[in-house]
């Protein structure tokens, strides 16, 4: 393969289009010609400041290019070659009311989190929160930050310009104490992946080099309250990635009040949650159906807001980092556990939601998590697996 002539061919056609915010996603069908791409382009683009405009995932042996070009190159290089469009996806949230602040707020309590930290606090356990950034100026917050990444501005802080990372990083391990905000998992550390920008939007190849990262970077879990309605090839090919990496990702279904619900959710390799309202039904705006794994508090759910403050936000966001904050509780005592191990888990220990009128429970999918039947029931697989090693020796 002609490597010199396609990222010739790319840069002539990004110089000559006008400026436009659209992008593709470059896949190579071989492994080798992957290779072969990326040399030539690590040593053009000190030469060429164009090609500095694309990003690469080695994850999944992708390009992520401006539309400028892509179609000339699948039509020069088609049998090498498969192309999809850089889509957008937004966060799963409903913006609510201001609030003072909240100690403990009703999700935390609801999913019995408080009585599961005498066995564990989630301590040491790596949350990857791919979201719009994190306060981290926050008090309640302040002990529960990493550095991250902000891939809209590398070298800079993953810095939140939205809110919708700060209320997601309150409840999965605000530590405020008695002054202020207590998340589920208070010990657990946040790697802020700054994804999405001030309006709650990123595009898939935003996704990919997020999830790319958190591989990288050996996290535990990652959060991930966003969604859309299109199927994307890289999205899941980095999805399975990370599912084989160890790596349980935590989806939000979306809000659209729906049977079915929006990717990556749907993806059988992540763990897909739907919300609940304060009176513990499915809450009316939340998707819902047998994909659903688990549902968690989603109905006007305080958390930490920007500037040090507090608000209530509603959405299926919501209800996934009480479960993600969950898994954190139960990772910190069981590390070895697989994703497909803590999603039997989080299904067989999930309590029965209470049911709407006319509603069949075989139709909602999974049940309500609850901390403290999750760490219990881990308890009891520990226990067993240990007993069977020692029958065998």
């Amino acid at each position: 393969m002609d490597y010199y002539g396609f990222w010739q061919l790319l840069l002539e056609e990004i110089s000559a289009a006008p400026k436009n915010t659209e992008r593709r996603i470059v896949t190579f069908n071989d492994d080798r010609q992957y290779a072969g791409a990326l040399s030539q382009w690590k040593s053009l683009k000190a030469k060429r400041p164009g090609l500095r405009q694309v990003q690469v995932s080695n994850l999944i042996k992708a390009f992520f290019v401006p539309a400028a070009g892509a179609e000339k190159l699948m039509g020069k290089f088609a049998s090498a070659l498969s192309i999809e469009e850089d889509l957008r996806i937004k966060v799963h949230s409903v913006p609510g009311e201001k609030t003072g602040t909240a100690m403990l707020p009703w999700g935390v309590k609801a999913i019995h989190a408080p009585q599961a930290w005498s066995k564990s606090t989630g301590v040491h356990v790596k949350i990857g929160v791919i979201d719009t950034g994190a306060d981290y100026r926050h008090p309640d917050l302040r002990h529960s930050l990493a550095s991250g990444v902000n891939l809209l501005h590398r070298g800079m802080l993953p810095l939140d310009d939205n809110g919708h990372g700060t209320h997601i990083a309150g409840t999965l391990a605000a530590a405020g104490g008695t002054r202020g905000m207590m998340g589920v998992a208070p010990r657990a550390l946040l790697y802020p992946v700054k994804a999405f920008d001030h309006s709650g939007s990123a595009y898939v190849s935003d996704i990919v080099l997020g999830i790319d990262w958190c591989v990288q970077n050996k996290i535990d879990i990652i959060n991930m309250s966003f969604g859309m309605k299109t199927r994307s090839k890289a999205l899941h090919d980095v999805v399975i990635k990370a599912y084989r990496a160890g790596i349980a990702i935590i989806a939000s279904s979306g809000n659209d009040g729906k049977r079915g619900g929006d990717y990556p959710a749907r993806y059988p390799e992540t763990i897909a949650v739907g919300a609940l309202d304060r009176r513990h039904r499915v809450a009316a705006f939340s998707n819902r159906g047998p994909y659903i794994d688990v549902y968690g508090p989603g109905e006007s759910v305080p958390s930490c807001w920007l500037r040090e403050g507090y608000k209530e936000m509603s959405g299926t966001s919501m209800a996934t980092s009480h479960v993600t904050g969950a898994a954190a509780l139960l990772l910190a005592l069981r590390p070895a556990l697989t994703p497909r191990e803590l999603k039997l888990l989080l299904r067989r220990t999930a309590m029965p939601v209470r049911l709407r009128k006319g509603q069949r429970r075989a139709a909602l999918g999974g049940g309500a998590a609850d901390a403290l039947r999750l760490l219990r029931a881990g308890a009891r697989a520990k226990r067993a697996a240990a007993a069977a090693a020692a029958a065998k020796a």
